[in-house]
């Protein structure tokens, strides 16, 4: 690789990044000039969040926020751990500006209140000691772990010792060259506009230019005006001096683009590093806005960053579709009335889709234009970016030529995503995607994010029409793009570096082994791998008979991850919800849920059956999928609804029509009222999701070391399980009951059963009944076992030592 200039090329599709925050606190306040520190930390105090697609494809969000107590057996004095109505439930949130962008995929930790005053500035005194420490990068590790961990791997030492070379080279340029990767990734302190105390400094990398200059309303669009000169590493730029009376040459919140003659053409672009972009009314491309409000206008966090969760339980959200009326949402509404209700729920993370700047409302945010942009939809910055194929507002073809950020040619091209790819081996597209992720960290205090699209970046295939076998000489070989993957390892070593507490999730279907082990042992480095399979498999169960589901088939997928690499499990995301697919509540329902759903009337044996199993799928995902769990808002009560965003019809260029649906948005909300509901069966389905948050709090089951499958048996259709101190029991059979049913333990004593049973009429009281103390035996499959009844498609989980009571659900 070449040395270090002052710019940075990316690949555009291939990687979402979210960002993750973590609790959320209450009373926030403006800061004035003296009171903001040069170097803020993670989650010091906490801005929206928002999913932010960085160096690549995609972006989400995830806010963590104060679960409630668990739903199990229960020992003898203790609480069944159900949520409790009143009091905790209170979300305390900052009081956030109107302007706050969220189209960065950021994870937020939502705080229940409880600390006193005095231990929350005591906190605060503490967080802001540790920023005025300079935060480093810790050196790179020998990578020779991963072989202790597997040693299939020795068989491909090469490839991976070369790919850590790789890694530990660019370290090493980047310390000789740029003084680190700490100060390397603060690029937007050098790019794009910054204002100093003489006047404003502008750069722009953009070699392919034959001249550029800048133009917008403080210079009357005059392209002769301010004209930019160019250094020898095709990096462009202009002072511009504070006026006579002291006020900034170019005024807060006016438009701006940079003019530049390009061997295309003379073209206006946004600035490849601005910081707000909007769209006028009736206007099809973007304007750059020169964002720098006045201090006292800017808003300030006074909380300090959360710890990361150890069990992570994720709600999926997408701000501009989050309100129960046919709208676009703003930020201030999310916080407002979203905000309480994932903490109610007992979720402890939030992930925000669509938080970067993207052209198309309908691309759910894939499509990013503006990376350090929030999204001017739902609000300003202060209120709270996939690169797309738009050569009007995005990166490419940015100077006029087909390789300034991207590959060129066929591998610079996505063309089932219709987006373009990043050049991961050039030095200043690493300093724009590595910058990217930070600023999102610094400025809007996001706690981690999410890289959604992994595979696509990792081979240069991009995963298509390609089927992954298993096979390690499929992940290490000449299809493995390794600049990719040493961007990958890059990104999560600053991350985890700079930002201890953050957390970094990699959607990959490939499987690649080492992909969530830490870069100084070796791995790519991201704390968790989204079990994708998880979902296609209830989906390709849901379309078969109830017969034909296979009790070894479901606990093979749901276990079915690589040992010691944490995996965020789920039944179902936004894909499932989006208009040509269905949720697996519409699958199980279909059109009864439209009649049937009302208290007052009987239930269809569709809604009787779909109840049950949208319950019990949830359950043993959580059980058995993973470390982390996530759900797409409103899934949790089985939304009757499918997402369709507010389109016109268009014909496509080999002709085909494409109705559109008038430009409504009447299928792009989420009808919360429905699970709120009393005298609905949607409530039930909402208080069981609630109460299945509130058990894993409790327990933290998901992420106990001890798991044992002591059943999944063909005929009876039932799957036994161990987890952590409960035992979980799943009878799958649609119409089988059992009686005396041996269940095995591997712990003698008396256990309580918390008995979540599916209440087929939908009522949601729940119901406490004394039932006889069960007792341990010896029993010959397992240490012990237990006599239970267990109704058809039905779950139990078992706590030792507890008084045995039932539940209904």
């Amino acid at each position: 690789m070449a040395a270090p200039a002052s710019a940075v090329p990316g690949s555009a599709a291939g990687l979402r990044a979210g960002a993750v925050r973590f609790p959320v606190p209450a009373g926030a306040r403006r800061r004035g000039a003296a009171e903001l520190p040069t170097s803020r930390s993670l989650l010091t105090g906490r801005r929206f969040p928002g999913a932010v697609r960085v160096g690549g494809y995609g972006g989400r969000v995830a806010v963590h926020a104060a679960g409630a107590s668990g739903e199990v057996m229960i020992p003898e004095g203790e609480s069944d751990g159900m949520p409790a109505s009143a009091g905790s439930d209170d979300l305390q949130v900052p009081a956030l500006d109107d302007e706050l962008s969220t189209e960065v995929g950021a994870q937020v930790e939502i705080e229940s209140s409880g600390a006193s005053d005095v231990e929350g500035v005591k906190r605060v005194v503490e967080e802001l000691a540790a920023e005025q420490k300079p935060r480093v990068v810790p050196p790179t590790g020998d990578g020779q772990k991963i072989f202790q961990m597997d040693s299939m791997l020795n068989g491909y030492k090469y490839h991976l010792e070369y790919r850590y070379s790789l890694y530990r080279r660019l370290r090493s340029d980047i310390d000789q060259y740029e003084g680190g990767l700490e100060t390397f990734s603060r690029g937007y302190e050098k790019f794009g506009f910054n204002h100093s105390a003489e006047g404003v400094t502008y750069r722009e990398w953009a070699p392919g230019a034959h001249s550029a200059a800048l133009v917008g309303d403080f210079n009357n669009w005059n392209p002769n005006a301010d004209r930019m000169s160019k250094n020898e590493f095709g990096v462009w730029e202009i002072f511009l001096p504070n006026n006579a009376d002291g006020s900034s040459p170019i005024p807060h919140g006016s438009r701006v683009k940079v003019r530049m003659e390009t061997p295309s053409g003379i073209k206006d672009s946004i600035p490849a590093w601005i910081k707000y972009s909007v769209q006028a009314a009736g206007e099809i491309p973007y304007n750059g806005i020169y964002y720098d409000p006045p201090e006292e206008e800017k808003y300030v966090f006074k909380h300090p960053q959360p710890k990361r969760p150890k069990s992570l339980r994720i709600y999926e959200t997408h701000v501009g579709m989050s309100s129960t009326e046919p709208k676009i949402n703003t930020y201030a509404n999310f916080r407002d009335e979203v905000l309480p209700r994932i903490k109610k729920l007992g979720y402890n993370a939030v992930q925000i889709m669509a938080i970067q700047e993207h052209a198309y409302y309908g691309s759910f945010g894939y499509h990013v234009t503006n990376f350090f942009a929030p999204s001017s939809r739902f609000g300003t910055p202060e209120e709270l970016n996939h690169a797309s194929n738009n050569t009007l507002d995005g990166l490419n073809g940015f100077d006029g030529t087909d390789t300034h950020y991207f590959h060129s040619g066929s591998r610079g091209h996505h063309w089932m995503w219709d987006s373009r790819l990043f050049n991961y081996g050039n030095w200043e597209v690493l300093r724009f995607l590595l910058s990217n992720a930070r600023w999102w960290l610094e400025e809007y205090k996001f706690d981690g994010f999410r890289f959604d699209g992994v595979t696509s970046m990792m081979y240069t295939h991009h995963g298509l029409q390609v089927a992954f076998t298993g096979n390690y000489s499929e992940y290490f070989g000449f299809a493995t793009d390794a600049d990719a993957v040493v961007y990958l390892m890059l990104v999560n070593d600053l991350i985890h570096g700079l930002y201890p507490e953050a957390i970094t999730i990699g959607e990959d279907v490939s499987g690649m082994p080492t992909f969530a082990v830490p870069v100084q042992d070796g791995g790519v480095g991201f704390d968790y791998r989204l079990h994708m399979a998880v979902p296609d498999k209830w989906i390709e169960l849901l379309k078969q008979s109830d017969e034909s589901w296979k009790m070894g088939d479901i606990v093979h997928t749901l276990t079915n991850r690589r040992w010691s690499e944490k995996c965020v499990t789920y039944a179902e995301s936004h894909d499932q919800a989006l208009v040509g697919d269905k949720t697996i509540a519409f699958w199980l329902m279909d059109k009864d849920m439209y009649d049937f759903m009302a208290l007052d009337r009987p239930a269809t044996p569709s809604i009787d059956r779909g109840i049950a199993l949208h319950k019990m799928i949830r359950l043993i995902t959580m059980g058995l999928g993973g470390e982390g769990y996530l759900n797409f808002m409103g899934n949790e009560f089985g939304h009757p609804e499918w997402i369709d965003f507010p389109r016109a019809p268009q014909v496509l260029p080999n002709g085909k029509f494409i109705p559109g649906n008038n430009n409504s948005y009447d299928k792009c909300r989420r009808r919360f009222d429905l699970g709120d509901a009393d005298y609905l069966r949607y409530r039930g389905m909402q208080e069981f999701d609630r109460a299945m948050q509130s058990l894993e709090e409790k327990y933290g089951f998901m992420t106990s070391d001890h798991q044992y499958i002591s059943r999944k048996h063909e005929e009876d259709k039932m799957i036994i399980f161990e987890k952590g101190d409960l035992v979980f029991v799943f009878n799958f059979h649609w119409s089988n009951s059992y009686f005396d049913y041996r269940v095995g333990c591997l712990k003698p004593g008396k256990y309580k059963t918390l008995d979540s049973l599916v209440d087929l009429a939908g009522s949601i009281t729940v119901q406490i009944t004394s039932l006889p103390i069960v007792h341990m035996t010896t029993g010959p499959t397992r240490s012990q076992f237990i006599l239970l009844a267990e109704p058809a498609l039905s779950m139990l989980q078992r706590n030792k030592n507890k008084k045995t009571q039932h539940a209904s659900f």
